[in-house]
């Protein structure tokens, strides 16, 4: 589960990382200013392409991780619900049980009281 998504990290990290370091060193090359700057436009188009698919798949990802954990929140709904019910069986089962140990007791004393 945390590989996954540091694995992702990393990734978005290295490209960014990587880009911004080709920036650095376009800016930093002995270049005519024009030149310099249509570089450093072609880079930020790429720049932008690279970082609209990354974010793409780490919605995906994302999408798909939120689908997982909400189908594995319905499994483990319904298995408490099935506890619960169960729960409630018994303590009633329980409930008329001790009800009846009651009843049966106060009717002996009362026929010990009669006699």
């Amino acid at each position: 589960m945390g590989d996954r998504n540091g694995g992702a990290a990393f990734l978005a990290g290295f490209i960014i990382g990587g880009l911004v370091g080709a920036a650095v060193a376009l800016i930093l090359a002995p270049q005519p200013g024009e030149e310099t700057r249509s570089v450093l436009r072609e880079r930020g188009i790429e720049l932008k392409g690279k970082a609209e698919e990354l974010a793409a798949e780490l919605s995906e990802e994302a999408r798909k991780r939120a689908e997982e954990l909400q189908k594995k929140g319905k499994v483990i709904l319904e298995e408490h619900k099935e506890r619960i019910k169960e729960a409630v069986v018994e303590g009633k089962e329980a409930a008329a049980k001790k009800k009846e140990e009651l009843l049966s007791k106060v009717e002996a004393e009362k026929g010990e009281a009669e006699a």
